[in-house]
């Protein structure tokens, strides 16, 4: 794989993934930008002891663009978009409306604030803007993981980083603003919520080594699996299609994955996902999320899992998170867990594309 760093217009960072080492790429950004904007405030809710981040500039960023004027297409002729060649592998950079970033922002004096401080990455999987993370191949998967676990090695090493967390966004119905395949990096200044009551939970142990040896004994659960990794639906699903995928040897996070590991999760998750497509006929709307160990705590009992789950609970209906989960925090599952594993157990995974 070769890598190739280069800097945008206005300062940001962008990094092109390709795969052939013979491959060459525009570095050069022709479009006159205005400067980054500041920083986000982190703002405490001392009420449940966390952190919540005000990004107001957010409010101006870019909102489901028709095709022709999509950011994240490669730059052919006059049309200049976020990134500079006319041609692309997999590609990441600063996000232009970050809500964490290293720049200044000017805090109120009369309540307790921080800039909030870490960094926001975009991840295109692809320049084809037509595609899904579904439709493409396993060699594909590869490279965007190995881009993943390059920004989880620097971005772990920046001051104030705590944690980094790889995720995507897919579907209107799950809110995203741009229709190009793509994915996000979040550099936190601070131990995520879920993740500071995964290690509450562990203590001294690591309960997700537990969970999944668990699963792959009575295979109840179970959607599929290879050689490393083994896809189940949790015991205690909150999301009407739950999927988490793990590697069968306990590691904190994405840069400890080894060769083998590393080639066999493509194959697997891309599986799951098209499993996912084929429950209702339509493309599924989904999170896909991956749980890393902090940067400096915890790292004995975290268990590297990605977690996939979608907000369609029927081909016509959608769990909203109303009462119960928004202001308690308390989810109610419409479908039992052991008929999400065997609805998506009983699907081959569709064609590509499809």
């Amino acid at each position: 794989m070769k890598r190739l760093p280069t800097t945008l217009a206005d300062g940001r960072q962008l990094i092109y993934f390709d795969e052939r080492d013979d491959a060459v790429r525009d570095t050069t950004d022709r479009r006159d930008l205005p400067p980054p904007p500041p920083a986000s405030q982190l703002r405490y809710d001392a009420l449940v002891d966390e952190w919540v981040a005000i990004a107001a500039h957010r409010q101006t960023r870019t909102h489901l663009p028709p095709s022709d004027e999509c950011p994240l297409c490669p730059s052919r002729g006059d049309r200049l978009t976020e990134i500079p060649s006319s041609e692309y592998d997999v590609v990441v950079f600063e996000n232009r409306f970050p809500s964490f970033s290293d720049r200044p922002v000017e805090l109120p004096p009369d309540i307790v604030a921080r800039p909030a401080e870490g960094r926001c990455e975009v991840v295109c999987f692809t320049s084809d803007h037509n595609a899904s993370f579904a439709s493409l191949p396993p060699s594909r998967v590869r490279t965007v993981l190995e881009a993943q676990i390059d920004r989880t090695v620097e971005l772990s090493a920046l001051p104030g980083v705590e944690q980094v967390f790889c995720f995507e966004n897919r579907g209107v119905e799950i809110g995203v603003t741009l229709h190009h395949p793509h994915g996000q990096i979040y550099a936190y200044p601070f131990v995520t919520p879920r993740t500071r009551s995964m290690l509450a939970a562990a203590g001294d142990r690591c309960v997700y080594a537990d969970m999944l040896a668990a699963e792959r004994a009575t295979g109840t659960r179970v959607v599929a699996a290879n050689e490393h990794w083994t896809a189940f639906v949790p015991v205690a699903a909150r999301w009407p299609f739950e999927v988490h995928i793990a590697p069968h040897r306990q590691v904190p996070d994405l840069p400890a994955l080894d060769d083998a590991e590393r080639d066999a999760f493509g194959p697997l998750y891309l599986d799951v996902l098209r499993r996912f497509d084929g429950l209702f006929g339509t493309p599924m709307p989904y999170i896909s999320a991956w749980h890393q160990a902090p940067v400096r705590v915890g790292r004995d009992v975290s268990y590297l899992h990605l977690q996939i789950f979608s907000i369609r609970r029927a081909a016509n209906k959608l769990k909203y998170l109303a009462g119960s989960e928004s202001a308690m925090g308390v989810f109610i599952n419409d479908v039992v867990p052991e008929e999400a594993a065997e609805m998506l157990r009983s699907l081959e995974g569709v064609a590509p594309g499809a």
